[in-house]
């Protein structure tokens, strides 16, 4: 498993206190942000995640010492987080491009938790991808 089970288990509890989502939605919600994170690490594109996926980003974030320790794995390097400036919506092309490149890199893609305004961006075929604690 790329974050460790304990880490892991971690940013899904965060997210569940934090955030009021589910249990299961949120194991979901920090696998994608895990997911996200390695992806941006060597991405090609601008790598920005959706409402849901930031949630899990952040609880990553503030995990400071795992984070910084998987972001030197993975992209040799801190990658800081860049909010938008005055906040405002995600560019829908841009979060898709982002999905997309997780699903290229080999991760699994969550469908329900790649929108923005209720529109679907990841448009997953049947093809999703692996669960990114998986080889």
């Amino acid at each position: 498993m790329v974050a460790g089970e304990d880490l892991f288990e971690s940013l899904a509890h965060f997210v569940v206190v934090h955030n009021g989502q589910s249990p299961e939605r949120a194991e979901r919600i920090a696998d994608q942000a895990v997911a996200f994170l390695v992806t941006a690490a060597t991405a090609t594109v601008t790598m920005v995640p959706s409402d849901d996926v930031d949630l899990g980003l952040h609880a990553l974030i503030l995990h400071t010492k795992e984070y910084a320790g998987l972001c030197e794995q993975y992209a040799g390097r801190f990658l800081h987080h860049n909010p938008k400036p005055g906040g405002g919506s995600r560019d829908p092309k841009v979060v898709a491009a982002s999905a997309h490149a997780m699903k290229a890199a080999g991760f699994m893609v969550f469908d329900d938790l790649w929108t923005v305004n209720g529109e679907n961006l990841a448009q997953c075929d049947s093809d999703c991808g692996r669960p990114y604690g998986q080889a």
